[in-house]
């Protein structure tokens, strides 16, 4: 201050000629002020308008290092700005800030092509909303400057549609490089909505309303939702899958009650109401800018007509609930989706789509359940109000002396909205239509949330029916039907529970069918864990996973159909599959007869061996034939193998079962001890698929797979991941007897003993297929659990 440095310094800038000395006085300022902690010396620096001299001061940016430079001075000058010294760097005319050049020149760079230079151009203008000054605030939101906010959201939908080519050209060529790039562009779209969730979280009056107003009018209206739209079932939806994330992103990130609840609002109109008249298409597709659908020709606009089964939902009559009101039709009766509800063609992904707009349609209504935004009469118009809000509501009127008595507060029959859809939602249903000028002539929102209610319900179960869906996904719907009916029973009719029976019964034959499979000796197990697993899904208190898993790729483990076919891994993910899906349904059975679940299955305890089972005979104990323990060679048959070329070992085969374990072994007689040997190698007895050589009838072929799975392995599942799309072949060992009969001896002694393995696995499972015992197992695992921790259950249909 006393030199008059700052003056010095715009002297020499002004008579410089060379990059160099740019580069080296921002440099130095930079570090000047971040460093400077004497608020006299920074009052000193920011006056007499050097500072913004040095700001708009037009510098040759061609050259890269010293735009670097350059943005990196303007953050450190942001990073001291407060009340007080924020007056230094603006220019006031009657009280109201005209001329604030360093957020001015700052957001000319907001959306530079180089990430760090727009990551510090973000952390500047928070800084300034953060400091509070009203005239400031005034400034940022008036004039040519909100031109920002609808630029941010311009550039946010520009990544969407770059976001949206990236899973298309995914889903064509699928690989880590593909999904690594989703990632990457996921990560960068969530920054940005980051990036509005902290500038809202300023506290600007008005900048919360010029979000929502450019997200809605930029984003929602003209993209995302005219992407639900339906389709034909073979062809691939990336644009509706990307948009479901990207509307489950926008509600879990961005804060805002105003934008969520226009939202969920704008789900209540059908698809018409965001397209031009000249736009609409047979099968309600709006094409839009840069959301078109991937198996289209660029250019071709002629799109296949689509028929759309009308969505139907059983609703019991008010008067009685064991009663069936005939079919309530909600949909109008015509061939064009753009006439369907967005509410409702949400709903028929979970009946007509495949895994993934499942999956997305799902994680909208959870993440819409899930927004503390939105308002209850929202929720409620949608039919996904959880059962225990209503509850509360109508308990909360009870108490405030609203008349209602004990059987209304605790009714299934009516909703929290009994007359309608609530005043709260009608007033963004108006708003849609005045402020956004949103209209339909075929609009369902009069209709009772009661009946959406039913709807949602009626999907879910009719999901539960399909078998064509995932396991994964099924979770996912069991995950929000506990949600939204906990007090199971009371909300299903007769026609609902007859649904749910019945897919349980299909689901059970191929779980049988696996008893008897490639890896009977794990179904136990998997089955036991997988229960625990979906328990602990379906009563979590969210998703199990994050909305962008919807965008990736699915894993292939094998990249050959071929050897995949035959490989005892892909019986493995069948099996696992079979048993998520069965433990879901089971599940589901107990919870809607208004069971409570158990933490274990209702499965028999093991049986203990037989003395005259050759395993005993053997002196095999319950930790299985490990390699160098000695065993009996009762009924062993010698024969040879070469695990090399040109080197053959003799050694005595066996096949044993313990309960539902069963093993190969090949064992070296023991020179000491008479009739026995010393184990040297074994490997699992399922899935051993023996087979007599066609030609040389003294050799036995076995199928080697592993002894366990390993993608059930936590610890073997990440190496796992690195080679699943390589081929994974099972060992093979072929083996070489004296005889004719020695061989078929060998072979008659793998089948009894894997049908001896199969017998155990059936009996311990028997009572899991029987499901009035099991409902009634559950009732004694929960009277039990009752008894030795003396805790109180909530009856299931009592608040």
């Amino acid at each position: 201050m006393e030199k008059q440095v700052m003056r010095e310094f715009v002297r020499i800038l002004k008579i410089s000629r060379t990059v160099i000395i740019s580069l080296q006085l921002l440099q130095t300022l930079s570090i000047m002020i971040q460093n400077l902690k004497s608020e006299r010396a920074i009052y000193y620096m920011f006056s007499n308008e050097y500072m913004n001299y040095l700001i708009t001061y037009s510098f040759d940016f061609r050259n890269e290092e010293l735009l670097s430079y350059y943005i990196s001075f303007l953050r450190a000058i942001s990073g001291k700005l407060n009340k007080d010294t924020i007056s230094l760097l603006v220019k006031t005319q009657n009280d109201e800030v005209v001329s604030f050049p360093l957020y001015a020149e700052a957001i000319q760079f907001a959306f530079h092509e180089e990430n760090m230079v727009r990551t510090a151009v973000r952390a500047l203008t928070l800084n300034v909303y953060h400091v509070g000054d009203d005239s400031v605030n005034r400034y940022v939101t008036s004039g040519i400057h909100t031109e920002y906010f609808s630029n941010l959201v311009t550039f946010f939908r520009k990544q969407c549609i770059a976001l949206k080519g990236l899973v298309t050209d995914a889903v064509k060529n699928p690989g880590h490089d593909s999904t690594s790039t989703i990632l990457a562009s996921v990560d960068d779209i969530e920054d940005n909505l980051y990036y509005f969730s902290d500038v809202i979280s300023a506290g600007i009056p008005d900048v919360g309303r010029l979000i929502t107003d450019n997200i809605l009018q930029l984003l929602i209206f003209p993209l995302l939702l005219p992407s639900l739209r339906i389709e034909p079932v073979s062809e691939i939806r990336v644009g509706a899958v990307t948009a479901l994330y990207l509307i489950c992103c926008i509600l879990r990130i961005v804060k805002i009650k105003d934008l969520a609840n226009t939202i969920a609002a704008a789900l209540f109109f059908p698809l018409e109401a965001f397209t031009p008249n000249s736009e609409v298409k047979i099968n309600g597709h709006m094409p839009g800018p840069g959301f078109i659908h991937e198996s289209q020709p660029p250019g071709n606009e002629i799109l296949t007509e689509v028929d759309i089964a009308c969505l139907r939902v059983n609703v019991p009559e008010l008067s009685s609930p064991s009663h069936i009101h005939p079919e309530v039709v909600i949909t109008q009766n015509d061939s064009t989706g753009s006439h369907l509800a967005l509410r409702e063609a949400l709903l028929s992904y979970l009946t007509s789509g495949d895994d993934i707009l499942v999956l997305g349609s799902l994680g909208v209504q959870a993440t819409l359940l899930q927004t503390k935004e939105l308002d209850e009469s929202v929720l409620d118009g949608l039919g996904i109000l959880p059962q225990r809000r209503q509850h509360k509501k109508l308990l909360l009127q009870a108490l405030v002396g609203e008349g209602l008595d004990e059987e209304q507060l605790f009714s299934s029959e009516d909703s929290t909205m009994r007359d309608g859809i609530g005043s709260e939602l009608d007033g963004y249903l108006q708003k849609l239509k005045e402020q956004y000028g949103v209209s339909s002539s075929s609009s369902e929102v009069g209709a009772s949330s009661r009946v959406h209610r039913f709807q949602v319900l009626d999907a879910l179960v009719n999901l539960f029916c399909c078998s064509t869906i995932s396991a994964e996904a099924l979770w996912d719907g069991g995950w929000l039907l506990r949600q939204l009916f906990p007090y199971s029973e009371a909300e299903f009719n007769s026609h609902h529970l007859k649904l749910l029976k019945d897919s349980y019964k299909n689901c059970t034959y191929p779980l049988q069918e696996e008893i008897r499979g490639v890896w009977s000796d794990l179904l136990i197990t998997v089955l036991c864990d997988e229960w625990k697993k979906c328990k602990r899904a379906i009563e979590a208190s969210s998703p199990r996973k994050e909305p962008k898993s919807i965008l990736l790729p699915p894993q292939k483990y094998c990249s050959d159909n071929a050897i995949a076919a035959e490989s005892s891994f892909t019986d493995g993910e069948r099996m696992c599959e079979s048993v998520k899906v069965f433990v879901l349904l089971h599940q589901l059975q107990l919870f809607s007869l208004g069971r409570a679940l158990p933490d274990q299955p209702p499965i028999c305890p093991p049986a203990s061996s037989p003395e005259s089972s050759r395993a005993k005979t053997a002196c095999l104990d319950a930790s299985g034939p490990k390699p160098g323990i000695e065993l009996r060679l009762v009924d062993a048959v010698p024969c040879r193998i070469a695990f090399e070329r040109g080197k053959e070992r003799h050694f005595s085969f066996l096949a044993l079962s313990m309960g539902a374990s069963g093993w190969l072994v090949l064992a070296e007689e023991s020179p000491l001890k008479q009739h026995f040997g010393v184990v040297r190698v074994s490997a699992p007895l399922a899935g051993s698929n023996p087979r007599i050589d066609d030609k040389h009838s003294r050799w036995l072929h076995l199928r080697i797979r592993p002894s366990t799975l390993p993608f059930l392995d936590p610890v073997k599942s990440s190496a796992y991941g690195k080679v699943k799309t390589k081929a994974l072949v099972d060992g093979r060992w072929t083996l070489a007897f004296r005889d004719e009969e020695s061989c078929k001896n060998a072979l008659s002694m793998i089948l009894e003993e894997a049908k001896l393995q199969s017998n155990e696995v059936e009996r311990r499972l028997k009572p899991l297929f029987d499901l009035e015992k099991a409902v009634e197992s559950s009732d004694s695992s929960v009277l039990l659990s009752e008894a030795s921790s003396s805790s109180y259950i909530t009856p299931s249909n009592s608040f």
